[in-house]
Protein backbone atom coordinates (compact mmCIF):
# COMPACT_ATOMS: atom_id res chain seq x y z
CA UNK A 1 0.00 0.00 0.00
CA UNK A 2 1.56 3.11 -0.95
CA UNK A 3 1.74 6.24 1.43
CA UNK A 4 -0.15 9.28 -0.39
CA UNK A 5 2.15 12.00 -1.56
CA UNK A 6 0.45 14.52 0.79
CA UNK A 7 1.22 12.78 3.82
CA UNK A 8 5.14 12.59 3.09
CA UNK A 9 5.10 16.05 2.30
CA UNK A 10 3.37 17.03 5.77
CA UNK A 11 5.90 14.28 7.41
CA UNK A 12 8.66 15.78 6.19
CA UNK A 13 7.84 19.57 7.04
CA UNK A 14 6.89 18.82 10.33
CA UNK A 15 8.77 20.88 12.81
CA UNK A 16 11.10 18.36 14.99
CA UNK A 17 10.46 18.29 18.76
CA UNK A 18 13.58 20.82 19.30
CA UNK A 19 12.35 23.17 16.57
CA UNK A 20 8.95 23.27 18.78
CA UNK A 21 10.27 24.02 22.02
CA UNK A 22 10.06 27.34 22.84
CA UNK A 23 11.20 29.98 25.80
CA UNK A 24 9.04 27.88 28.24
CA UNK A 25 10.21 24.74 27.34
CA UNK A 26 13.79 25.81 27.79
CA UNK A 27 12.77 27.56 31.55
CA UNK A 28 11.10 24.26 32.61
CA UNK A 29 13.76 22.10 31.75
CA UNK A 30 16.04 24.59 33.85
CA UNK A 31 13.96 24.36 36.73
CA UNK A 32 14.14 20.48 36.59
CA UNK A 33 17.82 20.42 36.22
CA UNK A 34 18.20 22.86 39.40
CA UNK A 35 15.49 21.14 41.59
CA UNK A 36 17.57 17.79 40.38
CA UNK A 37 21.08 19.32 41.71
CA UNK A 38 19.56 20.90 44.55
CA UNK A 39 18.49 17.14 45.80
CA UNK A 40 21.85 15.80 44.75
CA UNK A 41 23.52 18.73 47.15
CA UNK A 42 21.13 18.10 49.89
CA UNK A 43 21.01 14.70 50.23
CA UNK A 44 23.42 12.90 48.18
CA UNK A 45 25.61 11.77 51.05
CA UNK A 46 22.30 9.44 52.19
CA UNK A 47 21.35 8.47 49.32
CA UNK A 48 22.15 5.41 47.47
CA UNK A 49 23.34 4.27 44.51
CA UNK A 50 20.23 2.90 43.52
CA UNK A 51 17.90 6.09 44.35
CA UNK A 52 21.01 8.19 42.84
CA UNK A 53 20.46 5.84 39.46
CA UNK A 54 16.35 6.85 39.80
CA UNK A 55 16.53 10.34 40.43
CA UNK A 56 19.23 10.65 37.31
CA UNK A 57 16.60 8.97 34.66
CA UNK A 58 13.67 10.19 36.47
CA UNK A 59 15.23 13.69 35.90
CA UNK A 60 15.23 13.51 31.52
CA UNK A 61 11.92 11.81 31.74
CA UNK A 62 9.78 14.30 33.36
CA UNK A 63 11.77 17.28 30.95
CA UNK A 64 10.34 15.40 28.20
CA UNK A 65 7.12 14.84 29.90
CA UNK A 66 6.86 18.56 30.39
CA UNK A 67 7.90 19.24 26.63
CA UNK A 68 5.32 16.82 25.31
CA UNK A 69 2.62 17.67 27.59
CA UNK A 70 2.77 21.17 28.19
CA UNK A 71 0.19 21.32 30.88
CA UNK A 72 2.15 19.09 32.89
CA UNK A 73 4.61 22.44 33.50
CA UNK A 74 2.25 24.32 35.52
CA UNK A 75 0.98 21.43 37.56
CA UNK A 76 4.43 19.80 38.62
CA UNK A 77 5.78 23.24 39.62
CA UNK A 78 2.10 24.55 41.66
CA UNK A 79 2.17 20.44 43.42
CA UNK A 80 6.39 21.79 44.01
CA UNK A 81 5.70 24.88 45.27
CA UNK A 82 2.69 23.57 47.87
CA UNK A 83 5.04 20.62 48.76
CA UNK A 84 7.73 22.56 49.96
CA UNK A 85 5.30 25.04 51.85
CA UNK A 86 4.67 21.71 53.83
CA UNK A 87 7.97 20.94 54.46
CA UNK A 88 8.94 24.79 55.41
CA UNK A 89 5.89 24.74 58.08
CA UNK A 90 6.71 21.52 59.53
CA UNK A 91 10.29 22.59 59.79
CA UNK A 92 11.31 19.81 62.05
CA UNK A 93 8.81 19.42 64.21
CA UNK A 94 5.54 16.81 63.25
CA UNK A 95 3.11 18.15 65.89
CA UNK A 96 3.24 21.45 63.40
CA UNK A 97 0.35 19.55 61.60
CA UNK A 98 -1.94 20.42 64.59
CA UNK A 99 -1.19 23.49 65.66
CA UNK A 100 0.40 25.13 62.15
CA UNK A 101 -2.89 26.58 60.48
CA UNK A 102 -1.97 26.46 56.89
CA UNK A 103 -0.91 22.46 57.77
CA UNK A 104 -4.00 21.80 59.60
CA UNK A 105 -6.21 22.71 57.05
CA UNK A 106 -4.50 22.88 53.98
CA UNK A 107 -0.75 21.19 52.82
CA UNK A 108 -0.07 18.34 55.68
CA UNK A 109 -0.78 15.13 53.83
CA UNK A 110 -4.20 14.37 55.39
CA UNK A 111 -5.57 17.73 54.55
CA UNK A 112 -4.15 17.89 51.21
CA UNK A 113 -5.77 14.36 50.48
CA UNK A 114 -8.81 15.34 52.18
CA UNK A 115 -9.20 18.58 49.71
CA UNK A 116 -8.12 16.12 47.03
CA UNK A 117 -11.55 14.07 47.65
CA UNK A 118 -13.50 16.67 48.16
CA UNK A 119 -12.48 18.39 44.76
CA UNK A 120 -12.87 14.71 42.55
CA UNK A 121 -16.30 13.89 43.98
CA UNK A 122 -17.21 17.82 42.89
CA UNK A 123 -15.28 17.77 39.43
CA UNK A 124 -17.55 14.39 38.89
CA UNK A 125 -20.66 16.45 39.55
CA UNK A 126 -19.89 19.04 37.25
CA UNK A 127 -18.64 16.93 34.32
CA UNK A 128 -21.82 14.62 34.41
CA UNK A 129 -23.90 17.96 35.10
CA UNK A 130 -22.31 19.51 32.00
CA UNK A 131 -22.64 16.26 29.91
CA UNK A 132 -26.70 16.23 30.80
CA UNK A 133 -26.97 19.73 30.82
CA UNK A 134 -25.12 20.61 27.67
CA UNK A 135 -23.41 23.10 29.03
CA UNK A 136 -19.45 23.93 28.13
CA UNK A 137 -18.96 25.96 31.04
CA UNK A 138 -19.82 23.10 33.62
CA UNK A 139 -17.24 20.48 31.69
CA UNK A 140 -14.37 23.42 31.84
CA UNK A 141 -15.55 23.64 35.36
CA UNK A 142 -14.89 19.62 35.83
CA UNK A 143 -11.63 19.64 34.33
CA UNK A 144 -10.55 22.81 36.59
CA UNK A 145 -11.73 20.85 39.61
CA UNK A 146 -9.96 17.88 38.85
CA UNK A 147 -6.69 19.93 38.35
CA UNK A 148 -7.17 21.02 41.55
CA UNK A 149 -7.50 17.76 43.39
CA UNK A 150 -4.49 16.10 41.44
CA UNK A 151 -2.92 19.27 42.79
CA UNK A 152 -3.31 18.83 46.37
CA UNK A 153 -3.63 15.02 45.80
CA UNK A 154 0.17 14.83 45.06
CA UNK A 155 0.67 17.40 47.04
CA UNK A 156 -0.60 15.17 49.84
CA UNK A 157 2.04 12.50 48.67
CA UNK A 158 4.58 14.35 48.76
CA UNK A 159 4.24 16.30 52.41
CA UNK A 160 3.11 12.28 53.28
CA UNK A 161 6.84 11.70 52.31
CA UNK A 162 8.47 14.18 54.46
CA UNK A 163 6.26 13.14 57.18
CA UNK A 164 7.29 9.53 57.14
CA UNK A 165 10.60 11.02 58.47
CA UNK A 166 9.57 13.15 60.72
CA UNK A 167 7.51 10.54 62.98
CA UNK A 168 10.89 8.59 63.13
CA UNK A 169 13.90 8.51 60.41
CA UNK A 170 13.65 4.68 60.48
CA UNK A 171 9.85 5.00 59.15
CA UNK A 172 10.93 6.84 56.04
CA UNK A 173 9.30 5.56 52.79
CA UNK A 174 8.10 7.07 49.67
CA UNK A 175 3.94 6.88 49.98
CA UNK A 176 3.82 3.94 48.18
CA UNK A 177 4.10 1.04 50.66
CA UNK A 178 -0.04 0.48 51.60
CA UNK A 179 -3.50 0.31 50.43
CA UNK A 180 -4.33 3.90 51.49
CA UNK A 181 -1.14 5.73 50.07
CA UNK A 182 -1.79 3.51 46.58
CA UNK A 183 -5.26 4.50 46.25
CA UNK A 184 -3.98 7.78 46.43
CA UNK A 185 -1.46 7.04 44.01
CA UNK A 186 -4.41 5.03 41.74
CA UNK A 187 -6.69 8.53 41.69
CA UNK A 188 -3.81 10.60 40.57
CA UNK A 189 -2.81 8.97 37.95
CA UNK A 190 -5.65 7.99 36.48
CA UNK A 191 -6.94 11.65 36.23
CA UNK A 192 -3.70 12.69 35.33
CA UNK A 193 -4.15 9.91 31.98
CA UNK A 194 -7.87 11.06 31.58
CA UNK A 195 -6.86 14.84 31.59
CA UNK A 196 -3.73 14.42 28.74
CA UNK A 197 -6.48 12.74 26.17
CA UNK A 198 -9.40 15.11 27.34
CA UNK A 199 -6.87 17.96 25.94
CA UNK A 200 -5.05 15.59 23.11
CA UNK A 201 -8.70 14.71 21.69
CA UNK A 202 -10.39 18.03 22.72
CA UNK A 203 -13.24 16.79 24.11
CA UNK A 204 -14.88 16.90 27.82
CA UNK A 205 -17.33 14.48 27.57
CA UNK A 206 -15.95 11.73 29.13
CA UNK A 207 -15.20 13.22 32.60
CA UNK A 208 -17.95 12.06 33.95
CA UNK A 209 -17.23 8.56 33.64
CA UNK A 210 -13.84 8.27 34.66
CA UNK A 211 -14.00 10.44 37.63
CA UNK A 212 -16.87 7.71 38.09
CA UNK A 213 -14.12 5.42 39.37
CA UNK A 214 -11.67 8.08 40.83
CA UNK A 215 -14.77 8.88 42.95
CA UNK A 216 -15.60 5.25 44.09
CA UNK A 217 -11.49 4.99 44.86
CA UNK A 218 -12.11 7.91 46.59
CA UNK A 219 -15.04 6.16 48.64
CA UNK A 220 -12.87 3.35 49.56
CA UNK A 221 -9.86 5.59 50.42
CA UNK A 222 -12.05 7.61 53.12
CA UNK A 223 -14.09 4.41 54.39
CA UNK A 224 -10.42 2.67 54.72
CA UNK A 225 -8.63 6.04 56.71
CA UNK A 226 -12.06 6.16 58.80
CA UNK A 227 -11.99 2.71 59.89
CA UNK A 228 -8.89 1.21 59.93
CA UNK A 229 -7.15 4.43 60.69
CA UNK A 230 -5.08 3.67 57.29
CA UNK A 231 -3.60 6.96 57.11
CA UNK A 232 -0.92 6.54 60.26
CA UNK A 233 2.49 6.29 59.75
CA UNK A 234 3.80 3.01 60.47
CA UNK A 235 7.07 1.46 60.41
CA UNK A 236 7.77 -0.83 56.99
CA UNK A 237 7.78 -4.81 57.15
CA UNK A 238 10.81 -5.94 55.98
CA UNK A 239 10.09 -6.73 52.12
CA UNK A 240 8.98 -3.19 51.72
CA UNK A 241 12.42 -2.17 52.36
CA UNK A 242 13.65 -1.89 49.19
CA UNK A 243 14.68 0.76 46.22
CA UNK A 244 12.34 -1.89 43.83
CA UNK A 245 9.48 -0.59 45.48
CA UNK A 246 10.42 2.59 44.45
CA UNK A 247 9.79 1.89 40.70
CA UNK A 248 7.79 -1.13 40.87
CA UNK A 249 4.86 0.28 42.54
CA UNK A 250 4.44 3.86 40.06
CA UNK A 251 5.11 1.47 37.13
CA UNK A 252 2.41 -1.12 38.51
CA UNK A 253 -0.24 1.64 39.18
CA UNK A 254 0.33 3.70 35.70
CA UNK A 255 -0.84 -0.14 34.37
CA UNK A 256 -4.10 0.18 36.65
CA UNK A 257 -4.82 3.90 35.78
CA UNK A 258 -4.93 3.17 32.14
CA UNK A 259 -7.01 -0.20 32.16
CA UNK A 260 -9.19 1.82 34.18
CA UNK A 261 -9.57 4.75 31.92
CA UNK A 262 -10.01 2.13 29.21
CA UNK A 263 -12.89 0.21 31.05
CA UNK A 264 -15.00 3.59 31.47
CA UNK A 265 -14.44 4.78 28.40
CA UNK A 266 -15.51 1.42 27.03
CA UNK A 267 -18.77 2.18 29.21
CA UNK A 268 -19.08 5.32 26.96
CA UNK A 269 -18.71 3.11 23.80
CA UNK A 270 -21.35 0.99 24.70
CA UNK A 271 -23.91 3.86 25.86
CA UNK A 272 -23.24 5.38 22.61
CA UNK A 273 -23.45 2.58 20.25
CA UNK A 274 -27.20 1.65 22.23
CA UNK A 275 -27.82 5.56 21.80
CA UNK A 276 -27.02 5.58 17.96
CA UNK A 277 -28.99 2.10 17.53
CA UNK A 278 -32.20 3.20 19.34
CA UNK A 279 -32.17 7.40 19.53
CA UNK A 280 -29.78 8.88 16.96
CA UNK A 281 -30.88 12.20 18.09
CA UNK A 282 -30.79 11.34 21.95
CA UNK A 283 -28.60 12.93 24.31
CA UNK A 284 -25.87 9.94 25.01
CA UNK A 285 -25.77 9.46 20.63
CA UNK A 286 -25.23 13.05 20.01
CA UNK A 287 -23.03 14.58 23.10
CA UNK A 288 -20.40 11.73 23.71
CA UNK A 289 -17.51 11.67 20.96
CA UNK A 290 -17.47 9.15 18.04
CA UNK A 291 -17.27 5.61 18.15
CA UNK A 292 -13.88 5.83 16.32
CA UNK A 293 -12.57 8.35 19.00
CA UNK A 294 -13.63 6.32 21.72
CA UNK A 295 -12.11 2.75 20.48
CA UNK A 296 -8.95 5.09 19.59
CA UNK A 297 -8.64 6.34 23.40
CA UNK A 298 -9.46 2.19 24.48
CA UNK A 299 -6.92 0.78 22.45
CA UNK A 300 -4.06 3.53 23.31
CA UNK A 301 -5.32 3.26 27.09
CA UNK A 302 -4.69 -0.43 27.22
CA UNK A 303 -1.22 -0.48 25.07
CA UNK A 304 0.31 1.71 27.46
CA UNK A 305 -1.32 0.03 30.75
CA UNK A 306 0.19 -2.84 29.33
CA UNK A 307 3.49 -1.71 28.35
CA UNK A 308 3.78 -0.63 32.18
CA UNK A 309 2.28 -3.60 33.77
CA UNK A 310 4.45 -5.88 31.63
CA UNK A 311 7.51 -3.60 33.51
CA UNK A 312 6.12 -3.59 36.96
CA UNK A 313 5.82 -7.42 36.44
CA UNK A 314 9.68 -7.77 35.46
CA UNK A 315 10.31 -5.51 38.46
CA UNK A 316 8.41 -7.76 40.56
CA UNK A 317 10.07 -10.65 39.89
CA UNK A 318 13.33 -8.98 40.47
CA UNK A 319 12.59 -7.47 43.25
CA UNK A 320 10.57 -11.57 44.98
CA UNK A 321 14.80 -12.51 43.82
CA UNK A 322 16.19 -10.35 46.34
CA UNK A 323 13.61 -10.65 49.15
CA UNK A 324 12.41 -14.35 49.23
CA UNK A 325 15.23 -16.07 46.97
CA UNK A 326 13.13 -16.91 43.69
CA UNK A 327 11.69 -14.80 40.84
CA UNK A 328 8.42 -16.46 40.78
CA UNK A 329 6.71 -18.42 43.45
CA UNK A 330 3.07 -18.69 42.26
CA UNK A 331 2.18 -16.65 45.32
CA UNK A 332 -1.86 -15.61 44.73
CA UNK A 333 -0.57 -11.67 43.85
CA UNK A 334 1.79 -13.06 40.94
CA UNK A 335 -0.88 -15.26 39.80
CA UNK A 336 -3.41 -12.60 39.42
CA UNK A 337 -0.77 -10.52 38.22
CA UNK A 338 -0.29 -13.13 35.40
CA UNK A 339 -3.90 -13.48 34.79
CA UNK A 340 -4.53 -9.57 34.18
CA UNK A 341 -0.93 -9.63 31.90
CA UNK A 342 -2.69 -12.41 30.04
CA UNK A 343 -5.54 -11.04 29.62
CA UNK A 344 -4.85 -7.29 27.98
CA UNK A 345 -1.89 -9.28 25.80
CA UNK A 346 -4.74 -11.33 24.30
CA UNK A 347 -6.96 -7.95 24.02
CA UNK A 348 -4.05 -6.29 22.11
CA UNK A 349 -3.47 -9.51 20.09
CA UNK A 350 -7.05 -10.14 18.88
CA UNK A 351 -6.90 -6.36 17.40
CA UNK A 352 -4.15 -6.84 16.12
CA UNK A 353 -3.98 -9.60 14.41
CA UNK A 354 -7.95 -10.12 13.84
CA UNK A 355 -8.68 -6.44 13.82
CA UNK A 356 -10.94 -7.16 16.37
CA UNK A 357 -13.48 -3.90 17.05
CA UNK A 358 -16.56 -2.20 18.52
CA UNK A 359 -18.92 -3.71 20.88
CA UNK A 360 -16.98 -6.93 22.24
CA UNK A 361 -13.95 -5.70 22.42
CA UNK A 362 -15.45 -2.58 25.17
CA UNK A 363 -17.14 -5.55 26.83
CA UNK A 364 -14.12 -7.09 27.56
CA UNK A 365 -11.81 -3.91 28.18
CA UNK A 366 -14.76 -3.58 30.99
CA UNK A 367 -14.50 -6.96 31.76
CA UNK A 368 -10.69 -6.40 32.18
CA UNK A 369 -10.98 -4.08 34.82
CA UNK A 370 -13.21 -6.64 37.46
CA UNK A 371 -9.64 -8.88 36.69
CA UNK A 372 -7.41 -6.42 37.24
CA UNK A 373 -9.67 -4.98 40.52
CA UNK A 374 -9.44 -8.98 41.95
CA UNK A 375 -5.39 -8.38 41.40
CA UNK A 376 -5.42 -5.50 43.45
CA UNK A 377 -7.84 -5.58 45.73
CA UNK A 378 -9.79 -8.96 45.80
CA UNK A 379 -6.47 -10.97 46.47
CA UNK A 380 -5.84 -8.97 49.90
CA UNK A 381 -9.23 -9.16 51.05
CA UNK A 382 -9.54 -13.23 50.40
CA UNK A 383 -5.93 -14.83 49.62
CA UNK A 384 -3.16 -14.89 51.67
CA UNK A 385 0.51 -15.26 50.38
CA UNK A 386 3.60 -13.71 50.27
CA UNK A 387 1.64 -10.23 49.86
CA UNK A 388 -0.21 -10.31 53.03
CA UNK A 389 1.13 -6.93 54.17
CA UNK A 390 -1.16 -4.98 51.87
CA UNK A 391 -4.10 -7.05 53.54
CA UNK A 392 -7.42 -4.95 54.44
Amino acid sequence: MSVPQQTIESLIERPSLFQQLGLRDWLWATAVLAATVFVFAKYGSIMDSYEIGILTMATPGLIGLGWYWKAFQPYALTVAALSLLGIWLYGDNYANAEVVFGLKYLVSSQSAVMWMSALFVMATVAYLGGLFAGSEFTLKTGTALTWAALIMGLTGLMVRWYETYLVDPEFGHIPVSNLYEVFILFSIITALLYLFYEGRYKNRSLGGFVLLVISAAVGFLLWYSYSRGADKILPLVPALKSYWMKIHVPANFVGYGSFALAAMVSIAYLLKSKGEQQNPNGLLAKRLPSLDMLDDITYKSIALGFAFFTIATILGAMWAAEAWGGYWSWDPKETWALIVWLNYAAWLHLRHSKGWRGEPMAWWAIVGLFVTLFAFLGVNMFLSGLHSYGEL
